[in-house]
C-alpha cells in the first residue's frame, strides 16, 4: 500500500470515507494532489442529490466548500488519486489511458452506500497524455446536467453533485475557461480497468481487481452453481445483464451517448463519461451526435451492437481468469436475450401497454418506420400520444406526419391493442413519456448564458430534468420543437 499524501484538511463534510479502490494497491493508481485554479466560484448545487448524500448544500456552496471542491483546498478524510486504465477508443487498441483530469478523493458512507467523490478537471495527473487536465465550463455544465436528466429517466448514471468555475484560460477549439465538475457513483471502474492489467499480463492485479468487483458489487457470484462456480464468468454475465438493460432504457429514451469507448463503458452498468451526448430531436435512427465519429461507428442505432462489442472486450480481459473460452461467450450471451426484452417492455410502457400481447412488436416497429420516414420529433411525439391516450383530440399527433394515411391505419391498430388496457394508460404514459428532455439547443442556451457569469439557465434546467414528466406550465418554451439553428450545433469529443 502507498504511503497516503499529507494533505492539510480545510474541510470536514461530516461523513466516514471509505477508500476501498485506494487498498488495491499502487499497481492501479497514482496519489497525487489537485492542481489549484485561481478565484474559483460557485456555478451550481446539486441541492437534492446532495441531501440523498447526506450533505448540507449550503456548505458545499460556501466559500470553503467551493475551494474544496474545485481542488484547491483538501476534504479531510480524502485521499486524492488517479487511476490507470487502458482501452479501445473508436474500435482500435488504444493502449493505457487513465484518469487524465479525473481524480478520485474516495468514497463516502452515505445513507444510499458508499458513494465515491471524483473531481473532473482537477489538474494534469501522469495519464493525461499531452492534455492539460482541465475541464472547460461548457462541457461541466453539460455533464452536470445530462447526468442528472439521465437519473431524473430512472436510468442507471453516475450523478454530479456539484460544478465550480474559474476564469482560468483553456484552450480547446476556442480560449474557454476552466471548471470542475464533481462527479459520484458507488465506482468509477470501468471495463478499460480489466483491459489494462489483461493486455499486459498483470493476471494477480487483473484477479484483484476482478476479486475486488465481485465482493463489493457482485457478491453472488460468489459460491455460484452457475458456470461450474466460476465468479468470473459469472461477473461477466451480470455486467452483461446490466449494460444491456441499460443500453435498452437509452434507446427507448432516444439518448445518444457518442463515445462508447470500452473505457467508457462502467463495471456497473452506469452511463459514465458525458461528452458529445445528444437526446434525439427528430426521430433518425442512424443519427451521429458525435462531431468526431467520421465514421458513424457510435450512431444511435449502433449503440447495442457496439455494447455488445465492448462486453466482448471485457470477456478477453477476463478470460485469464475465466480460463475457458467456451464459458467466457455463455456469459455473453444473456446479453441477446435481456437487450430485446428490456427494450420491448420499455416500448411497451410508452404505449401504455401494461401486459404482453401478440402482435406488439409489430405494433412498436410500425410506428418507428413511420417516425423515421417523416423525421418526426420523438419527444413531442409520444407526449401528445400520452395526452390522446387521456382524451385528447388526435389532430396534434396526426399533424406530425406526411404519411397521414399510414398513420390513420397504425393509430387504429393501436386503439384496437389499447381497448384491453386503457384503463390508467394515459396517466402511465404520462409517467414514462417526458415532457422536457435536455435537448442540445436548451443546454447551449444555458451555457451562453454561464459564460457571461448568469447561471440561472442551468439552474432553471436542472429543476425541469430532474422531474422531466411534470408538467411545469411555466416553461412550455423548453418542451417545444427546437430551433432551426439548433441542427447546426456540432459537438465533439472535447465537449
Amino acid at each position: 500500500m502507498t504511503e497516503t499524501l499529507a494533505v492539510p484538511a480545510a474541510l470536514e463534510l461530516g461523513r466516514p470515507w471509505r477508500h476501498g479502490f485506494a487498498e488495491l494497491g499502487p499497481a492501479f493508481f497514482t496519489e497525487l494532489r489537485p492542481t489549484p485554479l485561481a478565484d474559483a466560484h460557485l456555478v451550481s448545487v446539486n441541492a437534492a442529490l446532495a441531501r440523498e448524500l447526506g450533505l448540507d448544500p449550503a456548505r458545499i456552496a460556501g466559500p470553503e466548500g467551493v475551494e474544496a471542491f474545485t481542488g484547491n483546498i483538501a476534504l479531510q478524510g480524502s485521499r486524492p488519486l488517479a487511476g490507470v486504465y487502458s482501452g479501445h477508443q473508436f474500435g482500435v487498441w488504444a493502449g493505457q489511458l487513465g484518469d487524465g483530469r479525473a481524480i478520485l478523493l474516495g468514497g463516502i458512507e452515505t445513507p444510499a452506500g458508499v458513494q465515491e467523490l471524483q473531481l473532473k478537471g482537477a489538474g494534469r495527473t501522469p495519464y493525461s497524455r499531452m492534455g492539460d487536465g482541465r475541464a472547460v465550463l461548457r462541457s461541466s455544465i453539460r455533464e452536470y446536467l445530462c447526468s442528472e436528466a439521465i437519473h431524473g429517466l430512472g436510468i442507471p448514471t453516475t450523478r454530479a453533485l456539484v460544478v465550480t468555475g474559474s476564469p482560468q484560460p483553456v484552450r480547446r477549439e476556442e480560449i474557454e475557461t476552466a471548471a470542475v465538475v464533481t462527479r459520484v457513483a458507488p465506482s468509477f471502474i470501468r471495463f478499460g480497468h480489466f483491459e489494462h492489467f489483461s493486455a499486459r499480463g498483470m493476471e494477480a492485479e487483473l484477479r484483484q481487481l476482478a476479486d475486488y468487483v465481485i465482493d463489493r458489487f457482485y457478491p453472488e457470484c460468489r459460491g455460484t452453481d452457475q458456470f461450474g462456480g466460476n465468479p468470473y464468468a459469472c461477473l461477466l454475465e451480470r455486467v452483461s445483464e446490466r449494460t444491456a438493460a441499460m443500453v435498452a432504457q437509452w434507446q427507448a429514451a432516444g439518448f445518444c451517448h457518442g463515445v462508447m469507448n470500452t473505457d467508457n463503458m462502467s463495471i456497473l452498468g452506469l452511463t459514465i463519461d458525458y461528452g458529445p451526448f445528444q437526446f434525439l430531436d427528430a426521430f433518425v435512427p442512424n443519427h451521429v451526435c458525435n462531431h468526431s465519429d467520421e465514421t458513424g461507428r457510435y450512431a444511435y442505432n449502433r449503440q447495442p451492437n457496439v455494447a455488445y462489442w465492448n462486453l466482448f472486450c471485457l470477456g478477453q480481459a477476463l478470460l485469464p481468469l475465466i480460463a475457458d473460452q467456451e464459458l467466457a461467450l455463455a456469459a455473453l450471451e444473456p446479453y441477446k436475450t435481456v437487450f430485446p426484452r428490456e427494450l420491448e417492455a420499455r416500448m411497451r410502457a410508452k404505449l401504455g401497454l401494461g401486459d404482453e400481447q401478440p402482435g406488439d412488436r409489430e405494433l412498436v416497429e410500425r410506428i418507428l418506420q413511420l417516425l423515421a420516414a417523416d423525421r418526426v420529433d420523438y419527444p413531442v411525439f409520444w407526449r401528445r400520444l400520452s395526452h390522446f391516450v387521456g382524451g385528447a383530440d388526435i389532430a396534434p399527433v396526426r399533424d406530425l406526419f406526411l404519411d397521414r394515411t399510414g398513420f390513420d391505419g397504425w393509430v387504429a391498430q393501436y386503439e384496437s391493442r389499447l381497448s384491453a388496457s386503457r384503463t390508467g394508460a394515459a396517466s402511465a404514459m404520462l409517467r414514462t413519456n417526458p415532457k422536457f428532455v435536455l435537448r442540445n439547443h436548451l443546454c447551449e442556451l444555458a451555457i451562453r448564458q454561464a459564460k457571461l457569469g448568469d447561471f440561472s439557465g442551468v439552474e432553471e434546467l436542472l429543476s425541469l430534468v430532474q422531474a422531466p414528466f411534470d408538467e411545469h406550465p411555466a416553461h412550455e418554451d423548453k418542451a417545444g420543437f427546437p430551433p432551426d439553428w439548433a441542427q447546426h450545433i456540432e459537438i465533439s469529443c472535447s465537449s
